[in-house]
């Protein structure tokens, strides 16, 4: 289906069905302003705003526009198909301050497409049950101590005390829907000001967001899923400072991949990067992270690691990209719509039905855009 498709009575009755809340969702996760919009679709941003708020349904012509503006089908705006709306203060943003208010827009507008492809999807598939100890499920009194949590979320998920291996594989096997969410289209970021990762536990299974472009490192990638599972275990209640969340979710992260009755006895009592370098290949973790793990362990001083951090900053970097890491991508969505395809259900159907584009559900289900094909052009019989 083409982006702005529909017949002339296709669009009457999309206008008279229109979904304030699907205009809204679409120019968030756009990043487009009211003015943004009314500028590429002829109307005033005052119309944008009435249209949004359910005052005024816009014109058939004017959903045309709108849905060429926004890169949607015109269908995308009809009433009647499954919606939840995710506020920013509902998700547990990283590095909020770096970050504005249209990004986070845009990043809980994806979840909310996240979700509806996950709940089409689990119609006709069965996705992994959420298994969660009870105190992680809801707001409970008993929530144990970050360090306590990270330990019994390994007992409760079989892990042992060892290295994980394929950290998000785990999560998405126990119930976690666990997505990308790319900001490399975007020229007008730089890596400063793109969004970490994020999670929110506001939706029936928890969903955490990662973000690989921001800094496509493997192991920062499984720190930053780890730190994300601390806000999903912990922090239903969301109580404290955003800093004091932080830290806890940290404070998880780092027992969770490296037990720190197991680790105390393999980090080495001085300065020593080759030593690191091969602890943080087995556990699958950064150098930074096993110093400041022996800085917490007490192993090393404060004025050691901060020496240990400089040194590290004039060493040439080894880049380790996700995506040649078995385990450490989310295939649970992607993994679905092979299955669909397997009986007959294309992603183009699957695309239809729940009016967005072909390109937007590879987009949320991690899938790579299909390559062209070319084919050798034939030799002019004259030889030119």
């Amino acid at each position: 289906m083409n982006e702005a498709s529909g017949s002339g009575r296709d669009l009457v009755d999309i206008a008279r069905l229109f979904d304030p809340a699907r205009l809204a969702q679409a120019r968030r996760i756009s990043k487009m302003s009211k003015a943004d919009l009314h500028r590429k679709v002829g109307v005033s941003a005052a119309a944008i705003g009435q249209y949004e708020r359910g005052e005024v349904r816009p014109r058939a012509e004017t959903v045309a526009a709108l849905a060429r503006a926004l890169h949607v089908p015109p269908e995308f705006f009809a009433l009647g198909r499954p919606r939840v709306q995710v506020d920013i203060a509902e998700a547990s943003f990283r590095r909020l301050r770096s970050t504005t208010v249209t990004q986070q827009q845009q990043a809980t507008a994806y979840v909310e497409q996240t979700w509806e492809l996950s709940c089409y999807l689990e119609e006709s598939v069965e996705f992994p049950e959420l298994n969660l100890p009870a105190w992680a499920l809801a707001d409970s009194d008993d929530v144990p101590d970050p360090v306590t949590a990270a330990r019994a979320i390994r007992q409760h998920w079989n892990l042992g005390a060892g290295p994980i291996q394929h950290l998000v594989y785990q999560l998405e096997q126990h119930g976690i829907l666990t997505v990308f969410f790319s900001m490399k289209e975007d020229s007008t970021l730089d890596e400063k000001s793109r969004i970490d990762a994020f999670s929110t536990v506001v939706l029936p299974r928890p969903i955490i967001v990662l973000t690989p472009d921001k800094a496509n490192d493997v192991m920062r990638h499984r720190f930053s899923a780890a730190h994300e599972l601390g806000h999903v275990v912990l922090h239903h209640g969301r109580q404290g400072t955003d800093s004091q969340l932080e830290r806890q979710a940290d404070m998880f992260a780092a027992e969770f991949l490296t037990p720190r009755e197991i680790i105390r006895d393999q980090l080495p009592n001085r300065l020593n990067f080759k030593k690191y370098e091969e602890l943080g290949q087995r556990w699958g973790v950064s150098v930074q992270s096993l110093i400041y793990r022996s800085r917490e362990l007490e192993l090393i001083s404060e004025s050691t690691a901060r020496r240990a951090y400089i040194t590290l900053s004039s060493l040439p970097r080894r880049t380790m990209p996700v995506e040649d890491y078995e385990g450490e991508r989310p295939e649970l969505l992607k993994s679905a719509i092979e299955l669909l395809a397997g009986v007959g259900v294309s992603l183009s159907q699957i695309a239809t039905d729940l009016q967005m584009t072909p390109r937007h559900i590879r987009r949320l289900a991690d899938i790579d855009d299909p390559q062209p094909k070319l084919s050798l052009v034939q030799s002019h019989p004259n030889g030119k």
